[in-house]
């Protein structure tokens, strides 16, 4: 068990307490969306997490390395921001994607740049959801202002990856 986790389970259990001791039907409540929430998520994190392993044996490893390896340089960073704004649906496909790339050879920062794109600049959120009600003005602004955050942070991630040791990262 990670530190992570056990700093997750010990804020959940704080404010499982807290709730119970201020109100009993509060913890009710919560108890039943966490019930729904897990129905929704564990059959699609049951097929996510296969599926990006069977992604990473498919991928063929010296083209993850050559796209997105910790060699790539520049050119790996706009095709991660390329991938990421093109990867479609959310979390639970993108990153399962991520994972298969990182497992066949992608560096860390183009993958931090992959999933910067992902978050600031996905397509399919564009297509779907700005465009229809918004002017085409707006819908094309967005994208240009912020298209240079993905890079960037992929960028600043290669310093900070520079800055400790090697492997830090492990595979």
């Amino acid at each position: 068990m990670t530190v992570t986790v056990l700093l997750l389970w010990t804020a959940a259990a704080i404010g499982c307490l807290w709730v119970l001791r201020r109100d009993p039907a509060i913890l009710r409540s919560a108890v039943g969306h966490t019930r729904s929430s897990l129905v929704t998520v564990v059959p699609i994190i049951a097929i996510a997490l296969p599926a990006a392993g069977f992604l990473s044996e498919l991928v063929p490893e010296q083209l993850a390395a050559t796209l997105f390896g910790p060699e790539s340089g520049v050119l790996g960073h706009l095709a991660a921001t390329v991938a990421g704004a093109c990867a479609p649906g959310g979390p639970f496909v993108s990153f399962p994607i991520v994972l298969a790339l990182w497992c066949s050879g992608a560096g860390g920062a183009q993958m931090v740049t992959l999933i910067s794109a992902w978050s600031v600049l996905r397509l399919n959120r564009v297509i779907l959801w700005e465009a229809p009600p918004m002017e085409s003005r707006f819908v094309l602004l967005r994208p240009a202002a912020t298209a240079w955050l993905p890079p960037r942070s992929g960028l600043t991630a290669e310093i900070i990856l520079a800055c400790l040791p090697p492997d830090v990262l492990g595979r």
